[in-house]
């Protein structure tokens, strides 16, 4: 990582996953009704931040996957502080690092969990206790779940949120898998067929399992085929207990029984596919 003051503040944009996501209705204003629980790993990107006196903010990327990243005003992680700056006139600025482990655009939260994390993270370094649900959302309709970063049920764009426990889910070993392909969520949503086929039933994780589903599936597949690979290799992995797409993909997920079992998925999967061993955050 890039040299950053020891005494620096630091923060974990923990990947979000979308055990199910279940796409309703496409609204008026052009975003979606969704019906999703979220749950989230316990790793992801690192961010790191000092004070600065003169006011500024800036910010540096390094990591596997930082190169080519913009820094500037259009990045989520500088939108965030900025907002959360102004909203509270906060006089002094923050020098950020941000060390990239996750792919980008590929369905675990990417740029909304750093967002959210530099929300946390800033909070702490400029000494604010207030909430920051509103503000998360303006930023981005997963950063409100990012910021929370725990199981929860998210609806409407999947900004309202509640609080999710299913008896068994928090600890379970989680293997991550990204084909290599970045994938943007706007021709995913554009690609589903507005059938609304019910909606999502999530109060123990055998009923998550069976009954849940990713509506944004096959039009994502239908982008990018190389998910399905993805998707039959982890589901043909011994200890299996759910494979499923995450988000708009093309990241999968596999939940486990035991961590054995995860580690030899892992080992299993090609060399060229990304991988990320770690658990559901309880």
């Amino acid at each position: 990582m890039t040299a950053f003051p020891s005494a620096a503040l630091s923060e974990v944009a923990y990947a979000k996953i979308n055990l199910a996501l279940h796409v309703r209705r496409r609204r008026d204003d052009g975003y979606h009704d969704i019906e999703s629980l979220f749950a989230f790993a316990e790793d992801g990107d690192r961010l790191h931040a000092v004070t600065r006196d003169d006011g500024q903010l800036s910010l540096t990327i390094d990591g596997p996957f930082g190169a080519g990243l913009d820094s500037g005003a259009d990045n989520l992680v500088v939108r965030a502080a900025h907002a959360l700056k102004n909203a509270f006139n906060i006089t002094v600025g923050a020098a950020i690092h941000l060390n990239k482990r996750l792919p980008v655009a590929s369905g675990i939260g990417g740029g909304s969990a750093d967002a959210a994390a530099a929300l946390r993270m800033l909070a702490r370094l400029w000494a604010i206790d207030r909430p920051m649900h509103a503000l998360a959302a303006t930023i981005g309709s997963d950063v409100p779940a990012c910021l929370v970063s725990r199981t929860l049920m998210g609806t409407g764009r999947g900004e309202a949120l509640d609080l999710c426990a299913i008896d068994g889910l928090g600890g379970m070993p989680l293997l991550l898998v990204n084909p290599g392909i970045g994938l943007s969520t706007a021709p995913v949503f554009a690609g589903w067929d507005r059938v609304d086929r019910g909606p999502l039933v999530a109060d123990t994780l055998d009923a998550l399992i069976a009954e849940g589903r990713n509506d944004l599936y096959p039009p994502a597949v239908a982008l990018v085929p190389q998910i399905g690979a993805v998707l039959e290799s982890l589901a043909a992995q011994p200890g299996v207990r759910l494979a499923r797409m995450s988000g708009s993909g093309a990241t999968c997920f596999a939940l486990f029984d035991d961590s054995a079992q995860r580690d030899a998925a892992a080992a299993a999967m090609p060399a060229h596919w990304w991988t990320l061993s770690s658990r559901v955050r309880a």
